[in-house]
């Protein structure tokens, strides 16, 4: 009646040995590291990493190993100063050709390593990294928004027949002058019906008469929108693709972007990861001075702008600004066909498509540009001291000439490498900001912090587990000792199954792991309970152990989905730390009652299983 076939037993040895596995990962703790990448290829090469190391150990900083992934170099440092010493000198040493990180490396053994074990992520609470408060310029955004209406005003203007003087924009408004009233008057019968978006009004009052446009209120709360939603995509984009852990970005108000990114340890660091935010521009070459031959002292002239190429010297460009990235949909880099070349296949909006299709219409064969614009930290050594100052950074990245005209999808040809076209598309694909930002708050949990909650939290778990082990043993006796068995079971597979996931774990989840202690022995209870009432009736010892786990099965699984139901609420319409604690309650659950039910039966099972006339010790 009370024994289980062999392939139980072999399925609870199994998932528990696999639960020890992947949990292990978190016991080796980590260490001090450096994340180096190559601004030209990634990683840096056999010959950049030993010119690295050389330096590093000039300084006398002891690097105790040197990892190279397919996405950078990583060096693990004794310490935290270590750590900070060696970033410091590789800076001022290394410059704009490389990037350097600091971050937390898993000090998990290569064998473990290899069997997919990794150690969960732990989140800002918990590991430490810096937090960010970012106003969005959506004014800024505004003034932009109502300037691209001033192209589309001329052509509209110049289809009609009717001329005006000038265009000014200024102040979130788009004004033309004119002649006299009369052609003011057909000009507004004519934009009016086009642009139901704008508010038009009127100023006779002046010489000449002007006509005004600006954004209705609902069409500012739209844009103003946008440009928020616009930069926490791009935030996102540019942060994922440099490769920090579990980063957070949320929109807070109105007009406010928080970023957490965990595990950065220096403020400076995430100022220069957010920093690579930029901005994209597609222009026009002046094609009257191409090539620009002139120095970068030059006044350039009337409706062009002068900036330097990535590679190296100037060019001039027209001053309109035919798209910006926010008008990317995606980028990707490839081969063409016919000639074997890269190539980087961009899909624009539907807005953008037409704007792109209309100015490149009478400029086949002329050149397109792409600025690249951002704003970055830059380190040099003043008096012994390393210094960071932000400097503004403005560069065309690439030049192609137009073969046909434009739509929505269009190839940019004429690069020199694969790399070149990857590196080309990341920065399409990663967007630009739709409108500048500026940080207003910082802050950093530091490490030590980050353990200080760690230790608390863990003394929560431990204090948790130690009172329901003890009220069981007491209450239970044997039986206790069974529950307390497959509770300890029952944090392991949590641990396990947050390692495996690679899921966050955060002050919330870990309030999840001891709400899912004390509700793990719930279910232990009812099935103790039921043996106790069917002793009390006068049923055998073997008919208690059978009733008890087969009668208490439904309301078993009857609480624990309801609850598991109310995890799953909380995980769909949470954010941040409701998340977190969402998760670990689902876990928990499913886990308990693996453990609860199969795990306590299967022991109960060895002791009692061929004991007929036993006494029973609950």
């Amino acid at each position: 009646m009370n024994r289980y076939p062999l392939w139980k037993y072999a399925l609870l040895v199994v998932v528990i040995a696999s639960g020890c596995l992947y949990a292990l990962p978190n016991w080796f703790g980590q260490n001090p590291a450096l994340q180096i990448t190559s601004a030209d290829s990634g990683v840096p090469s056999a010959r950049e990493q030993t010119r690295i190391l050389d330096i590093l150990s000039a300084e006398q900083i002891a690097v105790r190993g040197a990892e190279r992934t397919d996405e950078h170099l990583l060096l693990r440092l004794a310490s935290a100063e270590a750590q900070t010493r060696a970033a410091d000198e590789l800076e001022v040493r290394l410059g704009r050709d490389y990037t350097v990180a600091l971050n937390l490396a898993p000090s998990t053994p290569a064998w473990l390593r290899n069997l997919g074990g990794q150690p969960m992520y732990l989140g800002l609470d918990l590991r430490g990294g810096v937090h960010f408060l970012m106003q969005v310029d959506t004014q800024a955004v505004l003034e932009q928004t109502v300037g691209r209406y001033s192209d589309e005003f001329r052509r509209l203007l110049r289809e009609a027949n009717i001329r005006y003087r000038d265009v000014r924009t200024g102040d979130g408004e788009l004004s033309l002058a004119f002649a006299d009233s009369a052609r003011l008057d057909e000009a507004l019968d004519v934009l009016r019906p086009e642009y139901p978006e704008l508010e038009f009004s009127v100023d006779e009052e002046v010489t000449p008469p002007r006509l005004a446009a600006v954004l209705s209120d609902d069409e500012r709360t739209s844009v103003r929108n946008f440009a928020v939603e616009q930069n926490m995509t791009t935030l996102r984009n540019r942060v994922n693709e440099l490769g920090v852990a579990e980063p957070v970005i949320q929109r807070q108000g109105l007009d406010r972007i928080v970023v957490q990114l965990p595990g950065v340890q220096d403020t400076a660091r995430a100022k220069d990861i957010i920093g690579a935010t930029a901005t994209l521009e597609f222009r026009m070459v002046d094609q009257g001075n191409f090539p620009y031959r002139g120095g970068p002292d030059a006044t350039p002239p009337p409706g062009t702008e002068l900036f330097p190429e990535r590679e190296g010297g100037y060019v001039l460009l027209e001053r309109e600004i035919i798209i910006t990235g926010d008008a990317i949909t995606d980028a990707q880099s490839g081969i063409d066909t016919q000639t074997g070349q890269s190539e980087v296949n961009i899909r624009l909006s539907g807005a953008g498509g037409n704007i792109m299709n209309r100015v490149t219409r009478d400029r086949v064969g002329d050149h397109m540009a792409v600025v690249f614009k951002e704003t970055e930290l830059q380190a040099r050594r003043v008096d012994g001291e390393v210094v960071r100052e932000q400097v503004a950074v403005e560069e065309v990245i690439n030049i192609a000439r137009i073969q046909e005209q434009l739509g929505s999808r269009f190839r940019i040809t004429g690069l020199d490498s694969g790399q070149e076209a990857r590196d080309l598309s990341l920065l399409l694909r990663a967007g630009s900001l739709a409108a500048p930002m500026q940080i207003v708050e910082e802050r950093t949990i530091g490490p030590s912090l980050g353990q200080e909650n760690i230790n608390q939290g863990l003394a929560a778990v431990v204090i948790g587990f130690a009172l329901v082990v003890a009220f069981m043993a007491f209450y239970y006796r044997v039986f206790g000792l069974l529950a307390n068995v497959a509770l300890l079971a029952n944090l392991v597979l949590i641990v396990a199954v947050l390692s495996v996931l690679q899921a966050t774990l955060t002050l919330p989840g870990i309030a999840g792991i001891v709400l899912t202690v004390g509700m793990a022995v719930d279910a232990n209870v009812l099935i103790f309970e039921r043996i106790r009432e069917e002793l009390r009736a006068g049923s055998s010892t073997q008919q208690a152990i059978d009733a008890g786990y087969g009668k208490a099965l439904s309301t078993i699984a009857d609480a624990n989905v309801t609850t598991l139901i109310a995890a799953v609420v909380l995980f769909a319409f949470g954010t941040g730390p409701i998340k977190g604690f969402a998760v670990t309650l689902s876990i928990g659950i499913v886990s308990s009652m693996f453990t609860a039910i199969l795990g306590t039966r299967a022991l109960a099972n060895l002791i009692y299983g061929r004991r007929r006339g036993a006494q029973l010790s609950i």
